[in-house]
């Protein structure tokens, strides 16, 4: 995710960081010189002279505009349900180390130096071991050793064989609770109010693969690049005649609009990747991990992540 204060005068048209016109630039570069050629030649084709006037462009820019504007609309829909999901993340792993800390009964303070013998300690860890393990999991990633630090090695060996990794440590978390009702140290009603908040965590994860797993239709997102290329490309034709020598101005400004466009559907519809325009979710794992660690009064808390190069990952 791109963090920095929002641009003005000269600046607005040099930044490239956090622009799509980098992964647009070579098809914007073959359009314009299209638009070039189309304009030395005044529209012949050796003996052909391709007459179009601007009606078919009015036509068809309008409807492509709209469907452009409606897919970025679902994209964006996409990536803020993302966002959202994460917050809960966020909220209920802070209820859940509350919850671990209060209600299992132990006669010694929950302290991270207790280590992972300590069943409260062992659930507040496991909870920061999710996380990252379910970032991983969304970008496709072998998981980190780093995940190691927060799980025994019976219970990290598991999660390294498991396909759905988050999943293998959500049983682990209902192992342990199970194990407290059993030895009498929470009671059962008391227990169930950590049972729905493991509940909601495993419910956002599900939500966060459904979103990584359900692409918007290929079909409707071919269609929408087809079009808008034949569109840029054919519109030199229909603006030469009328417009003589700006016609790669215009053309460049429109092709920049519907190719960036276009491209900024493409980065919005997968928000858990490592684009520059995708979601923090090494900074958000890293605040998770500090406010767990706090609450344990864990003396190696690390520092807060910070945007490098205006790029926060």
């Amino acid at each position: 995710m791109i963090i920095r204060e929002r641009p003005s005068g000269l600046k607005l048209f040099l930044l490239l960081r956090g622009s799509v016109l980098p992964r647009i630039l070579p098809v914007l570069l073959v359009n314009i010189a299209v638009a070039t050629l189309v304009t030395w030649s005044h529209g012949d084709l050796w003996d052909l002279k391709i007459t179009l006037t601007t009606i078919p462009f009015t036509l068809i820019g309008l409807p492509i505009a709209i469907f452009l504007g409606f897919r970025n609309n679902s994209a964006y829909d996409r990536f803020w349900e993302g966002r959202k999901l994460w917050g809960e993340l966020v909220l209920r792993c802070r209820n859940l180390a509350r919850q671990t800390m209060s209600l299992i009964d132990d006669p010694r303070p929950a302290l991270a130096s207790n280590g992972l013998q300590d069943t409260r300690v062992r659930i507040i860890y496991r909870a920061i071991a999710f996380v990252h393990a379910l970032r991983d999991h969304l970008r496709d990633q072998p998981g980190s050793p780093y995940v190691a630090t927060f799980l025994l090695p019976d219970e990290y060996e598991d999660m390294a064989r498991a396909r759905n990794k988050p999943d293998s440590l959500m049983r682990h978390m209902g192992d342990d609770l199970q194990r407290c009702i059993k030895e009498g140290r929470i009671e059962a009603c008391l227990a169930a109010n950590i049972d729905n908040t493991l509940s909601s965590l495993t419910a956002a994860a599900a939500s966060c693969e459904r979103i990584k797993n359900t692409p918007i239709p290929f079909s409707y997102t071919l269609l929408l690049h087809r079009t808008a290329y034949i569109y840029c490309f054919l519109l030199p034709f229909g603006l030469v005649d009328s417009i003589g020598f700006m016609t790669p101005f215009v053309v460049a400004i429109v092709a920049y609009t519907f190719f960036g466009l276009d491209a900024l559907g493409d980065e919005l519809e997968e928000p858990f990747g490592i684009e520059h325009n995708d979601l923090p979710l090494d900074a958000m794992c890293r605040a998770i991990e500090i406010d767990l660690r706090n609450a344990l009064r864990d003396e190696h808390v690390p520092p807060p992540l910070q945007p490098v190069a205006y790029c926060l990952t």
